[in-house]
């Protein structure tokens, strides 16, 4: 399992702890935040059924054990979505209609999708409010960020919030120590909380638990909780409603009394 769906079980999971009802979608072919859940794949769930409107969201809703969190388990086939969008009318904004009927029973949506920048993801920073970018302390992962910047602003997504932040930081290692300072340069207003390197984050793909349930007195899940405070501390003082994904819009995500997307 990535590094990335742990991250999202564990924030979604403190989101839905928090009090804000919450559902995690696992657009990953993969199914790695399906698995960290416990969730199993739904048959006859496949994007072409959804896209074409035979299936409906809400009908392959799974609970997954934890108060106040449900999930969207992936599909294998999943991994033609971006094909099937690229058929529809309106490509970059399926999601985005697709989630609507969501909002009326969520207040936050992590959608979860593969790295990089496709028309998925397109897909998914569209339909966001918020998008929570994990960074490893590489060059190549602050690229990505520029780009991901760069992007949304020649998109002209004013309402989509960039939150980044750093992941699998090793604070001995000089270079680490070099590319975090010079990113918090570029990126003044990148989160403040850094989620190291941790044998105990690894162990999750073992336990299929959130940290914070599995092992709440660590430090690791005390991180965890203080980079959720931080997200959404950034949320509740956006001027939009707060309407979690990677991010919601959020695409991560999360909401108070409002919607969130992530």
């Amino acid at each position: 399992m990535s590094a990335r769906p742990r991250r999202r079980s564990n924030l979604s999971y403190l989101c839905a702890i928090g009090g804000w009802t919450t559902l995690l979608w696992d657009l990953d072919s993969q199914g790695g935040a399906t698995y960290a859940l416990r969730g199993e794949r739904q048959e006859h769930a496949s994007a072409k059924k959804l896209l074409a409107g035979k299936r409906e969201l809400p009908e392959l809703i799974l609970a997954t054990g934890y108060p106040g969190l449900d999930l969207l388990p992936a599909d294998f086939s999943y991994r033609n979505f971006a094909v099937h969008l690229a058929a529809r009318r309106h490509p970059t904004e399926r999601l985005l209609r697709m989630s609507r009927p969501l909002r009326e029973i969520y207040a936050a949506l992590f959608l979860d999708c593969p790295s990089g920048i496709s028309l998925l993801s397109e897909n998914v920073l569209r339909a966001a409010d918020v998008a929570i970018v994990p960074l490893v302390p590489t060059p190549l992962s602050v690229r990505m960020l520029i780009q991901l910047r760069d992007f949304v602003v020649g998109e002209g997504w004013s309402d989509l919030t960039l939150l980044p932040f750093f992941s699998m930081v090793d604070r001995r290692r000089a270079l680490h120590q070099e590319l975090i300072a010079s990113a918090r340069e570029q990126f003044p207003t990148m989160l403040a909380t850094e989620v190291p390197y941790s044998s105990e984050i690894e162990r999750m793909s073992v336990r299929r638990a959130p940290l914070p349930a599995s092992a709440p007195r660590s430090d690791p899940a005390r991180i965890y909780g203080a980079l959720w405070a931080e997200i959404r501390e950034r949320l509740e003082a956006a001027p939009r409603p707060a309407a979690a994904a990677a991010g919601s819009r959020y695409a991560e995500s999360d909401e108070a009394a409002q919607h969130a997307r992530l």
